[in-house]
């Protein structure tokens, strides 16, 4: 890659990484719910959601025994669903991140913006939930694509 392109890539996943940080955590203590967890889906892998005073953090780490990495980051709000009592929707923008290595100097990058939207039920100190999550590649080629999957977490008090 050239110094320009790769300039060029890494300053707008920069800025969009402090505007979500921003965003979504606060300078006051935050209310200490982490949680760690699997998703099954698309694609399938270790999630981990921490909450602040504004919304919350999620990641999700994937990989495949193909060489195949994947990260995506969401800023999350989450609301209750009218009186129904452990029962939340949830929506937010995020990054996303994927690169297959294919061989010496033949790797293959996906960077792109995404959004989440779904729904979660909490049962005691475990989350379960289900997510749509549209995608659009913008690095090394411009696609649109949908993930999601359903999932659970245990939360550390």
């Amino acid at each position: 890659m050239t110094s320009k392109l790769t300039i060029a890539l890494r300053l707008p996943l920069l800025v969009a990484a402090f505007v979500l940080v921003g965003i979504y955590t606060s300078t006051a203590q935050s209310p200490g719910r982490i949680g760690l967890g699997a998703q099954f889906g698309e694609p399938t892998g270790i999630t981990l959601k921490f909450y602040t005073q504004r919304g919350a953090l999620d990641f999700l780490a994937a990989w495949d025994f193909d060489n195949y990495f994947f990260l995506n980051v969401h800023g999350l709000r989450e609301r209750p669903i009218a009186d129904i009592r452990g029962v939340n929707y949830f929506l937010g923008p995020g990054l996303f991140l994927g690169v297959r290595e294919r061989g010496r100097y033949e790797d293959d990058l996906a960077l792109g913006i995404s959004g989440t939207i779904g729904l979660n039920v909490w049962v005691d100190s475990f989350e379960f939930y289900g997510q749509l999550t549209p995608r659009l590649k913008i690095i090394e080629s411009t696609d649109g694509s949908i993930g999601g999957g359903i999932g659970v977490r245990f939360y550390f008090r």
